[in-house]
């Protein structure tokens, strides 16, 4: 005789909810064995619809099946369940919910440390790497304070007060061609010690990584170009950041290196620029987990701050030639996947803040 049970959890008949815990599948962080570094790669603008569709565009695979801790985050903003850039960034750079457009403050406009610079406070190298312009939303929120997004000017003069030890994007205009007074800030950073050059001077391939020197190289006057039209910088600047960091402090490092553009893919509804971008951003996804394979002591994290677009593929689409239809221009309330692997990847599983992100690597690295 086969006897089949089955068992249904049901509420109690008045209609409440039993809530469910998720943390049993996650050991504390105090548990876990710690990363000397830590590599976050965010896809800005990257949800599972932007990975989903990448991967339908190779073949059916994704750097992202190498992962085996996987965990979403809540990408709410303090003011509105659609972040933006700036809000979700600083979210994961701060850990604090702020409103839309606030760089490195909270809700009270008041400024609120930076996990970068609380790794250079304990002496840790960083760098932060873009295909934007390096003061754009998501790179700004890492090393800057201030009210809005749109301040350009404003969290350029930051890179003079946090010492990070490489960033490479666009952005130079910023820098020594500014509006708001006649400083040239490429000079008063080479004062600092900084090796300052660009994409006139230098192509990034034949950039000197072996120098006692900060680093910044500036990609573009203002915006790089989208990859599909020619940018070509982003994987060489990201593995020539790693490299150059891992060699830089006997106390590990931490970068944040951005996929900036998916993002901007996805405000234009163009399904081609999307997926372009995503497939460059998982082969500095790849190179990332490749270092880290060898290195053992790495720990890898890949999120993104929001998803952009409400991006689908479409009924009658096939490997290779997707069909794909858009709901907005704007961002989505979508919960993010977040991908990590090395030492300490547990805490990243289950459903949590975007926040917690913060929080995750703030104990990985015992940072105060």
């Amino acid at each position: 005789m086969l006897l089949v049970v089955i068992m249904f959890v049901l509420g109690s008949c008045t209609g409440s909810r039993t809530a469910v815990s998720n943390t049993a599948v996650v050991p504390p962080v105090s548990d876990l064995v710690k990363p000397k570094n830590v590599i976050l790669l965010i896809g800005d603008g990257m949800g599972l619809p932007q990975i989903t569709g990448s991967m339908y565009m190779e073949d059916n695979k994704s750097v992202f099946e190498r992962f085996k801790n996987i965990g979403f985050h809540k990408s709410n903003s303090s003011d509105n369940l659609v972040t933006d850039s700036a809000a979700g960034a600083t979210a994961i750079a701060s850990g604090v919910k702020t409103y839309n457009g606030a760089i490195g403050v909270n809700a009270r406009k008041e400024s609120v440390p930076t996990l970068l610079e609380m790794a250079e406070k304990k002496n840790m190298a960083t760098g932060l790497v873009a295909s934007s312009s390096i003061t754009h939303a998501t790179p700004g929120a890492f090393i800057a304070h201030v009210q809005s997004r749109d301040d350009a000017e404003s969290i350029a003069l930051d890179f003079l007060k946090t010492p990070v030890d490489i960033f490479i994007g666009g952005g130079l205009d910023y820098f020594s061609r500014r509006k708001s007074d006649d400083r040239d800030l490429t000079e008063e950073l080479t004062a600092k010690g900084y090796q300052i050059t660009n994409f006139v001077n230098q192509d990034i391939s034949s950039l000197d990584i072996r120098t006692t020197k900060n680093i910044g190289y500036f990609t573009a006057n203002g915006e790089p170009l989208p990859v599909s039209a020619g940018r070509d910088y982003l994987i060489p600047a990201a593995n020539k950041a790693i490299d150059f960091l891992d060699e830089r402090s006997p106390n590990g490092f931490f970068i944040m290196i951005e996929g900036s553009q998916i993002d901007w893919g996805g405000h234009a509804n163009d399904a081609n620029y999307v997926v372009s971008e995503m497939h460059e951003f998982e082969k500095i996804v790849a190179a990332a987990l490749d270092f880290a394979a060898r290195d053992k002591n790495t720990l890898v994290i890949v999120t993104g701050d929001h998803e952009t677009g409400g991006f689908a593929v479409q009924p009658g689409s096939k490997l290779n030639d997707i069909k794909v239809a858009f709901t907005t221009k704007s961002h989505t309330a979508i919960m993010i996947p977040v991908f990590a692997e090395g030492p300490g990847a547990e805490a990243f599983r289950g459903i949590y803040e975007n926040t917690a992100i913060f929080d995750k690597i703030k104990a990985a690295l015992d940072l105060n």
